[in-house]
């Protein structure tokens, strides 16, 4: 099945394009971006279960229009009355400007935006509609799922189950665009949480994909490996802090990624002078067997989709090119000021917000070594696995990635000894100039979570690559 284009959007489109067409003959450039979201959460856990909107949920449009400096922005949610949007529209470019002008504000000036002409659309396949599902089908396969993890040790005091199904479509019109796309997404979230003379302890699965209701009988094949792996933690020794070598699992590589060359070559920073990136283009910052890449067109997942929120269409960047730093990822704005291709990576968290030049797909590349063979060549150290958290500063590009546990290797053998937590720390390009095998396992991606501007303007992002042996800093 195919998604369609929402009917709010369906019906609002004509209006959309008689204010552009309107507004074109007084400005240079003049674009509406319009947004309706619907998405609803369902929870299931010991204590009871929950049925909630999706924090994504939005519905609204934004108008952007060259000032004659730059570009102001005029935000909406309804479109009854035309001539009142459009004198809105008119006052946010001119008169705003003259008032900030007259108070000796300083602008930043921008080139206009020149665009070909360009009409596409995009909707997304899925198997089962969760929209047609009803609300008790799905919190009754969640509580099976809950009370299947529960039997599977005594350990067990919650087993916390997560569904999430979201539809967002959006147009984007310009003089000379008329874009439109319709993306239907699925997550889930297996959270089982475990209690032994140690302490508690937990874990997640998540599960995340452009498809339907069909996820959740994906989520029954993963009980095993997730509550097994909080039985193990509930065993965890703590690590001896150190410089080890280290295997990363696909979940950890992709974390390393995104933070290490999402963040730091998003290029927005590059403009304001807030990310080290800007220093290393074409230059070596890897290994020569790493290869990266983002774009809402490098895979198929939550941050998949045709055009971005400035109706640039999306695309495959290649960022790291046998380690030298090839790219980075803009947003419109950002390629003007800085004079390159735009790579549709400019995303707003709403059509209230302002856009920034975000990560979409990111990943390392798959390569041509084998899992069996890495393990065989380390001597002491530890295959990472799974991960709570990341955080890297774009300034100076240091790295911080908090991971769920790892499990020792002595001789190329492993011990049986799990540590757990495990913190890996460094400097950027130190520790991926230290890779020295990639395997040639399939990419593997997950779009559970959310990326986060600093500690605001969340999106979906999506991350991963496959297993890569280097050298790291663990605490």
């Amino acid at each position: 099945m195919k998604t369609s284009l929402s009917v709010f959007l369906s019906k609002k489109r004509d209006a959309v394009k008689s204010i552009i067409h309107d507004l074109s003959k007084e400005f240079e450039y003049i674009s509406i971006l319009g947004t309706d979201t619907q998405g609803t959460t369902y929870n299931v856990s010991k204590s009871g279960s929950g049925v909630n909107d999706s924090r994504l949920v939005e519905r609204g449009f934004v108008a952007r229009v060259y000032n004659g400096v730059n570009y102001s922005e005029y935000s909406f949610n309804k479109i009854e009355d035309l001539e009142l949007i459009k004198t809105k529209i008119r006052e946010v470019a001119l008169k705003d400007i003259a008032i900030f002008k007259a108070k000796g504000t300083r602008f930043m000036p921008f080139p206009l935006i020149k665009e070909e002409k360009v009409k596409k659309e995009f909707y997304s396949e899925f198997e089962i509609d969760p929209f047609t599902v009803s609300a008790e089908e799905k919190l009754s396969k969640l509580t099976d799922i809950m009370n299947q993890g529960l039997k599977k040790s005594d350990k067990f005091v919650n087993f916390r189950t997560v569904f999430e199904e979201v539809k967002y479509s959006k147009i984007f019109v310009s003089t000379n665009k008329d874009l439109a796309q319709a993306i239907l997404f699925t997550t889930m979230y297996l959270v089982p949480i475990g209690r032994s003379e140690k302490g508690i302890k937990y874990d997640f699965q998540g599960l995340s994909g452009v498809k339907g209701f069909e996820i959740l009988d994906e989520a029954y094949s993963k009980i095993d490996d997730i509550t097994k792996s909080v039985l193990e933690l509930l065993e965890a020794e703590t690590v001896i802090p150190g410089e080890y070598e280290i295997i990363c699992n696909p979940a950890v590589s992709g974390l390393i990624a995104h933070e290490a060359f999402g963040h730091g070559v998003e290029m927005d920073m590059f403009v304001k002078n807030r990310a080290k990136g800007v220093e290393f283009i074409n230059k070596y910052v890897a290994s020569d067997l790493l290869n990266m890449r983002d774009g809402a067109q490098s895979g198929l997942e939550v941050a998949t989709y045709l055009f971005d929120d400035e109706g640039t269409l999306g695309t495959d960047t290649l960022v790291i090119e046998n380690g030298i730093l090839k790219s980075g990822i803009s947003d419109l704005l950002s390629a003007l000021q800085l004079g390159t291709t735009p790579t549709g990576n400019g995303r707003r968290e709403s059509y209230e917000r302002k856009v920034y030049a975000r990560m979409t797909n990111t990943f390392f590349e798959a390569g041509n070594d084998t899992l069996k063979d890495m393990i065989q060549k380390v001597k002491k150290g530890y295959v990472l696995e799974g991960y709570f958290s990341g955080m890297e500063d774009p300034k100076n590009w240091g790295i911080q990635c908090v991971i769920a546990k790892g499990r020792e290797i002595i001789d190329g053998r492993f011990s049986g000894k799990i540590i757990s937590p495990v913190t890996l720390t460094g400097y950027v390009p130190d520790l991926l100039k230290s890779i020295t095998m990639v395997a040639k396992n399939p990419v593997q991606l997950s779009g559970t979570g959310f990326c986060g501007k600093g500690h605001k303007e969340l999106v979906k992002t999506s991350t991963g690559g496959s297993y890569i042996l280097a050298k790291g800093r663990l605490s």
